[in-house]
Protein backbone atom coordinates (compact mmCIF):
# COMPACT_ATOMS: atom_id res chain seq x y z
CA UNK A 1 0.00 0.00 0.00
CA UNK A 2 1.35 3.41 -0.93
CA UNK A 3 1.22 6.26 1.56
CA UNK A 4 -1.43 8.12 -0.47
CA UNK A 5 -3.73 5.11 -0.32
CA UNK A 6 -2.95 4.62 3.37
CA UNK A 7 -3.98 8.19 4.19
CA UNK A 8 -7.20 7.71 2.21
CA UNK A 9 -8.00 4.46 4.04
CA UNK A 10 -7.10 6.14 7.34
CA UNK A 11 -9.67 8.85 6.59
CA UNK A 12 -12.25 6.22 5.64
CA UNK A 13 -11.50 4.27 8.80
CA UNK A 14 -12.02 7.41 10.86
CA UNK A 15 -15.64 7.50 9.66
CA UNK A 16 -16.12 3.72 9.90
CA UNK A 17 -16.25 3.38 6.10
CA UNK A 18 -13.17 1.17 5.58
CA UNK A 19 -13.79 -2.52 4.98
CA UNK A 20 -11.95 -5.32 6.79
CA UNK A 21 -9.23 -5.82 4.17
CA UNK A 22 -8.52 -2.09 3.97
CA UNK A 23 -8.11 -1.97 7.75
CA UNK A 24 -5.76 -4.98 7.70
CA UNK A 25 -3.64 -3.49 4.92
CA UNK A 26 -3.58 -0.13 6.74
CA UNK A 27 -2.45 -1.80 9.97
CA UNK A 28 0.39 -3.55 8.15
CA UNK A 29 1.40 -0.30 6.43
CA UNK A 30 1.37 1.57 9.75
CA UNK A 31 3.78 -1.00 11.22
CA UNK A 32 6.60 0.18 8.96
CA UNK A 33 5.67 3.74 7.93
CA UNK A 34 6.26 6.30 10.66
CA UNK A 35 4.88 9.19 8.56
CA UNK A 36 1.53 7.45 8.10
CA UNK A 37 1.53 6.38 11.74
CA UNK A 38 1.89 10.02 12.73
CA UNK A 39 -0.87 11.02 10.27
CA UNK A 40 -3.15 8.34 11.71
CA UNK A 41 -2.38 9.42 15.28
CA UNK A 42 -3.11 13.08 14.49
CA UNK A 43 -6.26 12.11 12.61
CA UNK A 44 -7.57 10.18 15.63
CA UNK A 45 -6.59 13.01 17.97
CA UNK A 46 -8.50 15.52 15.83
CA UNK A 47 -11.58 13.29 15.68
CA UNK A 48 -11.63 12.90 19.46
CA UNK A 49 -11.19 16.65 19.97
CA UNK A 50 -14.08 17.44 17.64
CA UNK A 51 -16.35 14.92 19.36
CA UNK A 52 -15.56 16.44 22.77
CA UNK A 53 -15.95 20.03 21.63
CA UNK A 54 -19.04 21.99 22.39
CA UNK A 55 -18.87 24.08 19.24
CA UNK A 56 -22.23 25.43 18.20
CA UNK A 57 -23.13 27.21 15.01
CA UNK A 58 -25.41 30.18 14.71
CA UNK A 59 -28.83 29.94 13.18
CA UNK A 60 -29.47 30.95 9.59
CA UNK A 61 -31.53 33.91 10.83
CA UNK A 62 -28.70 35.18 13.04
CA UNK A 63 -26.24 34.70 10.19
CA UNK A 64 -28.38 36.82 7.88
CA UNK A 65 -28.72 39.51 10.55
CA UNK A 66 -24.94 39.64 10.92
CA UNK A 67 -24.50 39.87 7.15
CA UNK A 68 -26.93 42.79 7.01
CA UNK A 69 -25.14 44.58 9.85
CA UNK A 70 -21.76 44.08 8.18
CA UNK A 71 -23.12 45.29 4.87
CA UNK A 72 -24.49 48.46 6.54
CA UNK A 73 -21.13 49.13 8.22
CA UNK A 74 -19.24 48.62 4.97
CA UNK A 75 -21.53 51.01 3.11
CA UNK A 76 -20.98 53.94 5.54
Amino acid sequence: MKCEEASHVCDKNQYKEANFMERVRLTIHLMYCSACRKYSFNNNKLTKALKKSKVKTISEEDKNTLKEQLQKEMNK
